[in-house]
């Protein structure tokens, strides 16, 4: 059995640092400043920027590694740490000044939404921007935040070869930012994913990812389908959260006592069964997940794009294991009964964190949707893909 990788093991170590604070970052609604800058501190940010440039440019599977890990603590924690991982990708497509400007400092932490939610107007020198953008997680805590927008140059959008407009993310200061009260929500909530704003901002040519660096870095990192990095920290998040779920349910199991009986939950024959089920559900998930991820990053090596059929299969198994891990968390949930709904039950948080993380426009039905029409050879819109 391979090693846990050194990065995987200081995100144990840094999660069990905060596990008594759980409590105090959902009441917070955002990461407290410290925990934000304690997983700066330890890289969490930057998995995903240039090496050259003070990223650590890990592949796919230790980042995966590191949010399920931080996660099976906190879904919060994890959560931010993927997403200023993934947002860190928009530096790929900056120059080395303007990435030297925003990454200052390797606790950094961008957060941001890749929708195209905004309008950038071309004015002399860079671009007036306004929008408002939702699920802005992170936003709180960060140093930058990034928000897509369209391109508009006179009244009209800028478009690509194909004749489409063009959408690219442009990086903010967070000074500059209004953040919007929005986030009371179900679960995730110490993730501060508010809505946020700009209105009338100046944001320079250098701060629009891909508008004057139109290539990504050719390195194996940036081989890798980039829209697939993004669904893979939801579902490591899922899978983090369902693990818990089953070592709480295991925790309580060998007290807890149905009402009217002497027998302990762990000496159920149907608490054996369900715990049996979710724990094949979650590892057969994983295995699925982490065997795709391994199938892509082999042919990043080679600097071979990943094919259709291997993009297909690692969507399907994205999606794939954050349904088979709320299905687990609601079985433990379930199978913890009545002790399960008060706020002293990990159980109960885990519940809400994975059905909100579930939501995300990444791992939606409607990706099986499009898988689906793959696999049956019909028509499918693959450019999520």
């Amino acid at each position: 059995m391979n090693a846990e990788h050194p990065l995987v093991q200081q995100a144990r170590s840094v999660a069990a640092e905060f596990a008594p604070r759980s409590a105090e970052i959902e009441a917070s609604r955002s990461l407290p400043a410290d925990i934000a800058k304690r997983m700066g501190v330890a890289g969490f940010y930057r998995l995903f920027i240039v090496e050259r440039l003070g990223g650590l440019e890990v592949p796919p599977s230790v980042a995966a590694q590191v949010f399920e890990a931080l996660a099976e603590v906190d879904a919060a924690c994890g959560w931010i740490a993927f997403i200023g991982a993934t947002t860190g990708l928009a530096l790929a497509r900056m120059s080395d000044a303007a990435v030297r400007d925003v990454f200052a400092a390797p606790e950094t932490l961008i957060a941001g939404v890749f929708a195209a939610s905004g309008k950038a107007v071309k004015v002399d020198g860079g671009f007036c921007v306004n929008g408002r953008w939702q699920w802005g997680s992170g936003s709180p805590n960060a140093d930058w935040i990034g928000g897509g927008c369209t391109l508009i140059e006179g009244d009209k959008p800028l478009t690509n070869s194909a004749g489409m407009p063009r959408n690219h993310m442009l990086l903010f200061r967070a000074a500059d930012v209004h953040l919007l009260d929005t986030w009371h929500t179900s679960g995730l909530r110490g993730t501060g994913s508010t809505d946020f704003a700009v209105h009338d901002l100046f944001v320079p040519e250098a701060r629009a990812s891909g508008y004057l660096v139109k290539d990504l870095p050719d390195r194996p990192l940036f081989h890798f389908p980039q829209f697939s990095l993004l669904a893979h920290g939801v579902a490591a998040v899922t899978m983090g959260i369902a693990r818990a779920s089953i070592r709480e349910l295991v925790r309580t199991a060998a007290e807890k006592k149905r009402y009217g009986t002497s027998v302990t939950l762990a000496n159920r024959p149907h608490s054996q069964i369900e715990v049996a089920a979710a724990e094949a559900r979650l590892r057969s998930a994983r295995a699925f997940f982490y065997e795709t991820i391994e199938t892509a990053w082999s042919l990043a090596l080679e600097g071979v794009p990943a094919s259709l059929q291997v993009r297909r299969d690692m969507r399907l198994a994205t999606t794939h294991a954050v349904q088979s891990s709320v299905q687990v968390v609601d079985a433990m949930y379930t199978l913890a009964g009545g002790g399960a709904v008060y706020e002293s039950s990990p159980l109960q948080r885990q519940l809400r964190d994975v059905h909100v993380a579930s939501q995300h426009i990444m791992v939606s039905s409607n990706t099986l949707e499009t898988i689906g029409q793959l696999l049956l050879g019909t028509e499918a819109n693959t450019a999520t893909l």
